[in-house]
């Protein structure tokens, strides 16, 4: 057998090779049927549906005691107009400081 032959074999090979391994994979998928949900046959509803939902639950109450101690409230409120730089107090300057001392030369 030539060369060019053993390779047009080897290709034919490969290639047959992998369209097996393909349908292998594939088969399951196509046998396999779809999950569908139960039908639910109880009886007619006169074709009106369900109707409204009733009213939600109230939340339960909170759990727990008093608040605790690092619980304090804000410094300020927002609660009108107003921006928070204008509501907050205005902060003290800083001292001016006094310019260094150059030396000064004396006589002797």
């Amino acid at each position: 057998m030539s060369g060019d032959a053993q390779l047009m074999l080897m290709i034919a090979g490969m290639h047959l090779l992998g369209l097996i391994g393909a349908a292998v994979l594939i088969l399951p998928a196509l046998r396999d049927s779809p999950d569908l949900p139960p039908r639910n046959d109880s009886g007619s509803d006169g074709g009106w549906g369900r109707g409204p939902d009733g009213p939600p639950t109230p939340p339960s109450p909170p759990r727990g005691g008093i608040p605790l101690l690092d619980a304090d409230p804000a410094r300020v409120r927002l609660r009108d107009h107003r921006k928070l730089s204008e509501q907050l107090p205005r902060r003290e300057r800083r001292p001016v400081r006094e310019p260094d001392r150059s030396p000064v030369r004396t006589a002797h």
